[in-house]
């Protein structure tokens, strides 16, 4: 089961610098634990600050032998500046698209990206899947809950298997409420792997 962590910085106490010493720890064990994907997904922070945590981010995966890449959500300037291994983009309309963001990175002289691209409707899928995304984030598969209250309704497990269908050969990792306990009915649906933030900062 392949493994993709969305941070949050917000999930630990403290002032802005201990959030993001905290951020920088949980990063290094899982880099060091293997994961395939780490999303930096601090889209409040200044491009500047944001680049440092970047960098900061690929130095603890450079200490590890693993398939670890780091990509950075929706700034390709600050992933190309700091030599990120990809980018996350959303299905929004007008986003760029993954051949876009390749072209990029080649005109950077920076090797090939890794591009994924968060979906919430079939519709979507095809599109990431006709502009050459590299993996497809279905949200939300399931319920989302902040303090036992449903913030988000799930699409269902019949809903992320379309997805899968339609997406392929893209891979597809399931996003949205997925949990220790439901994440093998994601792969029997059709899923490569899960994505998370809480799931990943909690576990």
């Amino acid at each position: 089961m392949l493994r993709y962590a969305i941070t949050n910085r917000a999930l630990y106490s403290g002032d802005v610098p201990q959030q993001q010493t905290a951020l920088l720890r949980q990063t290094s064990r899982w880099a060091a634990d293997g994961i395939d994907f780490i999303q930096l997904r601090e889209k409040d922070l200044p491009a500047a600050t944001l680049a440092d945590l970047a960098r900061a981010v690929l130095g603890a995966i450079a200490q590890t032998t693993g398939p670890t890449k780091l990509l950075i959500n929706s700034r390709p300037d600050i992933a190309i500046a700091t030599g990120a291994h990809g980018v996350h983009l959303t299905a929004t309309a007008g986003e760029r698209t993954a051949i876009q963001i390749r072209e990029l990175y080649a005109d950077a002289s920076l090797p090939v990206p890794f591009i994924t691209v968060s979906c919430h409707s079939v519709e979507e899928v095809r599109r990431a899947r006709d502009n050459r995304a590299d993996a497809i984030l279905f949200a939300p598969v399931f319920e989302k809950t902040i303090a036992g209250h449903e913030v988000v309704p799930g699409q269902g497990l019949d809903k992320l298997r379309d997805a899968c269908s339609v997406a392929s050969p893209v891979p597809v990792y399931a996003l949205g409420g997925v949990t220790l306990e439901n994440a093998a009915s994601c792969l029997e649906a059709g899923a490569v792997g899960i994505a998370g933030i809480r799931l990943f900062h909690e576990s």
